[in-house]
């Protein structure tokens, strides 16, 4: 029973979004601290990947937040902000990147492996079905051929 209420504990805290601004990062006008907010959770932390620099611990989305937050205190807009990163990291540095011809296989890549996958199966699924279609036709024998595999199967037969 307790082991259940620990796990559902351990479970409901695990869960729950993580996240990585610390309060000396925050800013002090809430207007600018949401907007803050916002922007981080459409920047890429460049070391996770697949988190945003809001819910990142590591030391490069830190810098990254604070940069961002010097930004809107200097009174740029968002916008600018991310032109800024971009400009720095390049477009990676978005979670979600413009489509350009930069970034068409950032978009458009898994959907390709996706299809060439599906491709690749239903050829194999096809091949396996009409029976391979590779598979040699064994040529027929020849006179001589059939009368060594009789002399040898008659000899067989007499050691038995």
């Amino acid at each position: 029973m307790i082991r259940s209420i620990i796990l559902a504990l351990v479970l409901v805290v695990l869960s729950m979004p993580a996240f990585a601004v610390e309060p000396g990062e925050m800013l002090k006008d809430p207007a600018l601290e949401a907007r803050a907010r916002e922007l981080s959770k459409e920047v890429r932390c460049l070391v996770c990947q697949n988190q945003s620099i809001d819910d990142s611990n590591a030391g490069l989305a830190k810098d990254l937040r604070v940069i961002l937050r010097e930004r809107l205190v200097a009174g740029d807009s968002d916008s600018e902000i991310k032109t800024f990163l971009v400009e720095r990291y390049g477009d990676f540095v978005l979670l979600k990147p413009p489509v350009k011809a930069e970034t068409l296989f950032l978009w458009y890549g898994p959907f390709a492996i996706g299809v060439l996958g599906a491709i690749g199966v239903a050829v194999f699924l096809l091949r396996r079905r009409d029976g391979g279609g590779d598979e040699a036709v064994p040529m027929p024998l020849s006179d001589d051929e059939r009368k060594r595999i009789d002399a040898l199967m008659s000899e067989q037969d007499r050691k038995a």
